[in-house]
């Protein structure tokens, strides 16, 4: 059998060049919400409102759980664990949509996921709150593909980017309230009802998501697995335990702080390489850079965002709620982007990956500046907002393209890779950013702060220079 990651790579195959893509649909076309699509659109919509929910919440009220469960030390692992872990999710549902049906993998996924919140809700230790973290970590890269191949099996290829572009538009509500909302409960009757009312909702959202599931379609393969299943699922778990490694290193002192992680990063690399496009590493042009840009613009965000409410609460003395304000408007800015990108397709792939990196920069770069000079909180949450709009302008279009390189017998693969890059990415960076904060003095010192998001502007940089590549050498930049 062939290698998977040479089979599913499609180095020659492009998605269609901006004149021969339909940007609004015939006007007699069914569109996201027509009685076609409705409740299916409105199903996935909820899922990832909730999904937001969730990852708003814990950012939020993070330094208030592991000031209460006495727990600073597992703060970053608290990040970096579930998103290790989920990479054995990410492949294994990838797997299963590409060999069985994309809805029971989601509805089964949800289940876990939920399971894994409620187990947060009720810990009585971080330890407990961790674990509970991995359990809905796991399942929610499970649930992070099953999407995308639902998307892919149910929409026309014109309706992409408006879905990713409707998936963004889901966070607007959870970023208005779900940030301050989450400060208030964690400050007035606790943190635990956060989890406690995100488990409600999703139980009361599965009876719209599983009836309306009921059209999407399965693969004919109902084989056993085969040695390659197998030896990805090995690869995946391998990859997880390599990043939990970092994560836990970056806790350690001495040798092992500095070495373990060098060493577990060349482990995962390894590991990775069956699990992504062929050439991912080495940025080849097509769905490889796709792959790698999404998971460096990731990793960027997502690391310094777990740093943003601790620099307001520990360095200026913000309230939970207060700190939410700035995830607020990134969130926000995140949504905007993402609706103006999906208005205004004649913004090519290419520029709009370039602005995006630049906004992101922009960013990162105002939050190291804030915490050098202690300036007004408020050039944090402008900051961040920048920071959103860079990552909500190129973000929607990233999957919009993995998709667009794939074929109906590789969606799940090539949905887990786009995923499993950004995971991976973003727990190993977590990690060392740890081991960064760490030795520059931690919370009581306003150089750790900086030197975090310095880190994190690096990678950003990284994804600016590899932003050009996400064209096929079939098709000239300019049609992206």
């Amino acid at each position: 059998m062939t290698s998977p990651h040479r089979e599913n790579a499609l180095p020659d195959t492009a998605p269609p060049a901006a004149s021969e893509r339909p940007s609004q649909g015939s006007p007699g076309e069914p569109g996201v919400l027509s009685s076609r699509y409705r409740w299916v659109s409105i199903g996935l919509f909820l899922l990832v409102m909730l999904d937001a929910f969730v990852a708003l919440g814990v950012t939020t009220i993070m330094p208030t759980v592991s000031q209460e469960l006495d727990g600073a030390g597992l703060y970053p692992f608290a990040f970096a664990g579930p998103m290790a872990v989920s990479v054995v999710g990410m492949v294994s549902a990838g797997i299963w949509c590409d060999r069985g049906n994309p809805r029971s993998a989601l509805v089964v996924s949800v289940a876990i996921f939920t399971a894994g919140l409620a187990v947060v809700a009720l810990a009585p230790s971080m330890v407990a709150f961790v674990s509970g973290r991995l359990v809905h970590g796991l399942a929610g890269g499970a649930v992070t593909v099953a999407l995308y191949v639902v998307v892919a099996r149910v929409y026309p290829q014109r309706l992409h980017a408006k879905v990713f572009a409707a998936f963004a538009t889901a966070w607007i509500i959870p970023s208005l309230l779900g940030p301050v909302a989450a400060g208030v409960l964690a400050e007035t009757i606790g943190w635990r009802w956060v989890f406690f009312g995100v488990v409600t909702l999703v139980l009361l959202a599965m009876l719209i998501v599983v009836p309306a599931m009921r059209a999407v379609r399965g693969t004919a393969n109902h084989s056993p697995l085969g040695r390659v299943e197998v030896v990805r699922i090995g690869l995946a778990v391998i990859v997880a335990a390599a990043a939990l490694v970092i994560a836990v290193a970056a806790e350690l002192r001495g040798l092992m702080q500095s070495v373990g992680p060098i060493v577990a990063a060349a482990i995962v690399l390894i590991a990775l390489r069956p699990l992504m496009p062929a050439g991912t590493l080495r940025a080849r042009r097509g769905l490889p850079s796709v792959v790698l840009l999404r998971a460096l613009i990731a990793a960027t965000f997502f690391a310094a965002e777990v740093y943003v409410p601790l620099l307001l609460i520990t360095h200026y003395g913000a309230s939970a709620a207060l700190a939410g304000l700035a995830l607020t408007a990134g969130a926000l800015s995140w949504s905007a982007a993402s609706w103006v990108q999906g208005r205004f397709p004649q913004i090519g792939h290419v520029l709009a990956a370039r602005i995006g990196a630049t906004g992101l920069s922009i960013g990162v770069g105002s939050l190291v500046v804030a915490a050098l000079v202690s300036a007004t909180p408020v050039v944090v949450v402008i900051g961040w907002a920048f920071a959103g709009a860079g990552i909500g302008l190129i973000y929607p279009r990233l999957g919009v393209l993995a998709l667009g390189y794939s074929t109906e017998a590789n969606q799940g693969f090539n949905s887990s890779a786009l995923t499993i890059g950004e995971a991976t990415a973003s727990a190993i960076a977590l990690a060392f950013i740890a081991v960064v904060f760490s030795a520059f003095g931690g919370t009581g010192t306003s150089t750790s702060f900086a030197a975090v998001f310095a880190l994190a502007g690096a990678l950003c940089a990284l994804g600016w220079l590899c932003s050009p590549r996400i064209a096929s050498r079939c098709e000239p930049a300019t049609h992206l």
